[in-house]
């Protein structure tokens, strides 16, 4: 534990914080065509699929289909409308085809067949049935195309297919593509314990595709998802098990695939995510928090949803790491650092995936609801580090201010900092405090109140459109923090990703709330320019309690005003104490002029110092 408390904030500070950690967001291109499609253009979608289809990069087409499938699974009006325009594209028909089978599925769920309800598999085979004249006229009407075909395999191991008809669809697709990565894990899956194969036959499948792979392919990941379904997924390993060699020889494989690809490479997040579990498992820490940075903010469902909620395991598991690094370096000894020279050899180096999160980076920015003066006692033992600055009366603006050397606090904390400080100064007090959050394209809202999250809401453009009754939950707890009566026009500006920046800026004007300070979300510290704002120096919890009990708050004091008959009442003690004090001292007796001089001291202090502080 002290090695933890003293390397804590220092290991692994160069990752990109919790917050900006996305899942399975896409690339530039597909993020601005999914926000399209969610208000009904499929304009940027199919030029994206077409220009697939003319250059034949399958394996971009594949991740393309499967996001544009999951965009459609909730608002599929726009697929509809294409398919009823163009029925015969190669591309739409592609898109249904990955719709029908992602349709059975989520019916299905990933559970496991003895805890799936008879109906939901008698809807999950109907469903299959469905898709089947949808991707053979996929295969038909782009006869090159393997993805059809990764498609088919995918439907083979729902439908129960035979050994012959999954030989069939595989001959299928390696006569389109020998190398493709889409088509080799849906092939993988099927051949896997838990479906239809043995752990042995996944295996050598994997290693016979990876041994034949170009250098750098992603078919040498193969060995690596294969030790994931055995070491992770697998029931009972010790039923039929599988040489160590050959899951060491896996991860060592994918430690030199990812040296292939640059840090934060979406292409290679996929099989990073894998990698990096399974260097946890193994207890290999400094090469798991290497392929952390390599993997930068893109996390991805699998493997964590084998573990709970991915997003939280990925996170939690990312923490994990770095404490158990901090733990094992020694008390009195500085802690390698990325690049330097002590520094581990890893995959790849920090910088790209730190260029990736300052580009995707939160900004955050809190409006409390109570003057600056209230906010600066209440977070005097938040540990970290606030710039507060007066809004509209009665109200005030915190925002965080970069420290070089976190507290242990602010380092262990979970969510992000802002957050986490106004968790800690709502506690115990009336008010509420929203936190506002620009993160790429992705803006969000937090609002806290007595130490607790109460609302949260983010406005992602390749999301699906949020449920109306969330929206409404929202809607009306932000309405009571705020008591703003109606809460509809909020439940309206909730439900929708386009221009995520107007709805964001709509929202606190309607909770009549100051509006966001020019700047923010597009650079730091948009505080430094606003008048009146005030550093709030981070504290120790020893100082933060010494402090709590006095009225200075530390250079530059955070001004608290004083009502009129606080200085009249401090005023007429000190008229009388000092003749009082002055007559004490003429008596033979001096012990009895003490208090009477103690206390006018601490009157003239106080006076001195409210004056000062009044400018």
């Amino acid at each position: 534990m002290p090695r933890m408390l003293r390397h804590g904030s220092s290991v692994g500070a160069d990752l990109p914080p919790d917050e900006a950690v996305t899942l399975d967001a896409p690339d530039g291109p597909m993020g601005d065509a999914l926000a399209a499609v969610h208000v009904g253009d499929r304009g940027p979608a199919a030029a994206l699929l077409a220009g697939t289809r003319e250059r034949a990069e399958w394996e971009r087409r594949s991740t393309y289909v499967t996001q544009l499938a999951a965009a459609a699974l909730h608002s599929p009006g726009w697929l509809d409308d294409w398919l009823a325009e163009s029925p015969d594209d190669p591309d739409a028909v592609l898109v249904k085809a990955e719709l029908c089978v992602h349709q059975a599925w989520e019916i299905r769920s990933a559970a496991r067949a003895r805890d799936v309800a008879a109906e939901q598999f008698q809807a999950f085979f109907a469903l299959l049935g469905d898709a089947v004249p949808v991707a053979s006229a996929a295969a038909r009407l782009n006869p090159t195309d393997p993805v059809p075909w990764q498609i088919a395999l995918t439907h083979a191991r729902g439908s129960q297919a035979s050994r012959e008809v999954f030989d069939a669809y595989w001959a299928e697709a390696v006569a389109r593509s020998p190398h493709h990565y889409g088509c080799h894990a849906a092939a993988l899956q099927y051949l896997s314990e838990k479906w239809y194969g043995s752990h042995g036959e996944m295996f050598a499948f994997a290693e016979r595709a990876a041994e034949s792979a170009l250098p750098g392919s992603k078919l040498h990941a193969l060995p690596l998802l294969a030790a994931v379904e055995y070491v992770v997924v697998c029931d009972d390993p010790r039923q039929s098990p599988v040489e160590r060699a050959r899951i060491d020889a896996a991860v060592e494989r994918g430690l030199e695939l990812s040296t292939w690809y640059a840090p934060g490479d979406p292409d290679a997040a996929d099989f990073r995510n894998h990698l990096v579990l399974m260097l946890i498992l193994h207890e290999r820490w400094a090469e798991a928090l290497d392929v952390f940075r390599a993997i930068g903010v893109r996390a991805r469902t699998y493997p964590w949803a084998y573990l709970g909620e991915p997003r939280t395991e990925f996170v939690e598991l990312r923490s994990g790491v770095r404490m158990q690094l901090a733990s094992r370096t020694p008390l009195f000894s500085r802690p390698g650092r990325p690049g330097g020279p002590d520094a581990s050899p890893g995959p790849a180096g920090s910088a790209a995936a730190s260029g990736d999160a300052h580009a995707l980076g939160p900004r955050s920015l809190a409006i409390a609801a109570a003057p600056p003066h209230e906010v600066a006692e209440a977070a005097l033992m938040c540990g970290v580090s606030l710039r507060i600055a007066p809004a509209r009366t009665g109200m005030s603006y915190v925002e965080l201010v970069p420290d070089p050397s976190p507290g242990r606090r602010a380092a262990l904390a979970r969510d992000d900092r802002l957050t986490a400080a106004a968790d800690s100064f709502t506690t115990g007090e009336k008010w509420a405090a929203l936190v506002l959050r620009r993160t790429g394209p992705r803006y969000g809202l937090t609002l806290l109140q007595k130490g607790k999250e109460t609302a949260a809401h983010q406005w992602d453009p390749a999301a699906p459109v949020t449920d109306h009754a969330v929206a409404s939950a929202t809607a009306q707890a932000l309405a009571a923090a705020f008591s703003v009566r109606d809460a509809r026009p909020l439940v309206t500006l909730l439900r929708g990703a386009d221009s995520p920046a107007r709805r964001q800026a709509d929202l606190v004007a309607a909770l009549g709330l100051p509006p966001l300070p020019p700047g923010f979300g597009e650079h730091d510290e948009v505080l430094l320019t606003v008048p009146g704002a005030q550093l709030l120096a981070r504290r120790g919890v020893l100082r933060g309690i010494r402090d709590s009990l006095s009225t200075d708050l530390g250079t530059p004091a955070i001004p608290v005003p004083r009502s009129r008959r606080w200085w009249r009442l401090r005023i007429a003690g000190l008229a009388l104490l000092v003749p009082a004090s002055a007559y004490a001292w003429t008596t033979p007796d001096c012990y009895r002029a003490t208090i009477p001089t103690l206390a006018s001291l601490f009157l003239g202090s106080q006076l001195r110092t409210a004056w000062r502080a009044r400018g």
